[in-house]
């Protein structure tokens, strides 16, 4: 099967479920990625203190946010004005099954990240990629 017609509205709330979980999870791994840079900024600050070489760079990844691709999806489906979609194999696997090009990258990046923060994660502002 290559192709697909849904629900308009059944799509959007899928879209919409999958974005709210990729937020999340790219907010706890903003503030696990924050920890360690702080952490490692720490440490240089310290070995300068202490005459060692001073590195002037942290090489951390930053956490993924693809929250932009959702929004496009979602208000694409808020606009139109059918009430069944058409998905071809490829958007199906990635507006349903939320696999994108980029998932793989951004779910190992973002998970390592999150596993850092405690259970009562802090209020970090979302920044964009």
């Amino acid at each position: 099967m290559n192709q697909v017609k849904v629900r308009r509205a059944d799509l959007l709330a899928k879209v919409r479920t999958n974005r709210d979980a990729h937020r999340d999870l790219f907010l706890k791994a903003q503030e696990g990625y924050r920890k360690l840079v702080i952490e490692e900024l720490d440490r240089m600050l310290a070995d300068a203190k202490a005459g060692l070489p001073i590195r002037r760079s942290v090489t951390l990844t930053e956490p993924s946010n693809h929250v932009k691709d959702y929004d496009r999806v979602i208000t694409m489906l808020e606009m139109s004005v059918d009430d069944t979609v058409t998905l071809d194999a490829q958007d199906f696997d990635r507006y349903v099954m939320d696999n994108w090009d980029w998932s793989r990258f951004a779910l190992a990046t973002n998970t390592a990240y999150a596993a850092k923060v405690p259970q009562a994660p802090g209020k970090w502002r979302e920044t964009e990629q």
